[in-house]
């Protein structure tokens, strides 16, 4: 059994045509799982969600499964992200103000760019979560951030215990999720966590497209965290062309300058 997940693209087309060649190359996958964040900030918002719900609905949905992000949701209902209350100086208020504004207009845009029929994908998606009862191993979940919530940080150092209580109401033994556009595979004991990284916007390995293949055999499962490159150069220049409404500022969050 071949399980494979990505998450976190965000309208990055060029990275997701990297990703989905990556996962041709390694063979036959059984099953296909994509965590949520299809659209929002990159130059083609649209094309990616309209890519995913082609594969997504070529067989039905039997073997390539998507659920929303919390960043679909902010196009679907309206909803921002939460920001730190109360700043404590003109200048921090002044920030917050100026990154409130660039990532409204970014969500704006793209909910612009979106067709009916894109946004119905995203909003049948949103608030879901996947589970696979494997013979031999156990269940494998996946979620867009942790169960149950689509915004909550699990980082690589997040502690034991909490990671442990925000996986408490679950059942399975291995839990899959991305939100954090970084990879990591943490063993906690009673759960087996790992983040399969960002597609389009990563933040540990900028410039590349990150997925995960997951390998089962028996009572185990080899996890493969894989990275390929994807020409940020042509991505960047997409914005411009496009007239995304703060390329500079994507640029910078899509290179992690």
């Amino acid at each position: 059994m071949r399980l494979a997940i990505l998450s976190d693209i965000h309208g990055n087309l060029v990275a997701l045509e990297a990703a989905l060649a990556d996962i041709a190359s390694v063979g036959e996958v059984d099953l296909t799982w994509c965590l949520g964040d299809l659209a929002a900030f990159g130059s083609r918002p649209a094309e990616c969600v309209q890519r995913i719900r082609a594969l997504a609905d070529a067989d039905e949905g039997k073997r390539f499964k998507v659920i929303g992000g919390n960043t679909d949701r902010y196009l679907v209902t309206g909803e921002r992200m939460p920001v730190k209350p109360y700043p404590e100086s003109l200048e921090a208020l002044q920030k917050t103000a100026a990154m409130l504004r660039l990532l409204n207009n970014g969500l704006l845009w793209g909910m612009d760019q979106l067709t009916f029929e894109d946004y119905e994908f995203l909003r049948k998606r949103l608030g879901h979560e996947l589970s696979k009862s494997i013979e031999s191993y156990g269940t494998v979940i996946g979620y867009h951030a942790v169960p149950g919530n689509d915004e909550t940080m699990l980082l690589p150092d997040t502690s034991d215990e909490v990671a442990r209580d925000l996986l408490l109401d679950a059942e399975g033994c291995l839990g899959v999720g991305g939100h954090i556009h970084r990879q990591y595979d943490r063993d906690l004991g009673n759960w087996r966590i790992v983040n399969v990284g960002s597609v389009g916007m990563s933040f540990d390995a900028p410039g590349y497209a990150q997925w995960g293949l997951f390998t089962f055999e028996g009572d185990q499962v080899q996890v493969d965290l894989r990275q390929v490159p994807y020409d940020v150069d042509a991505f960047v220049r997409d914005l411009y062309q496009v007239g995304h409404p703060a390329p500079e500022w994507a640029e910078a969050r899509f290179r992690q300058k």
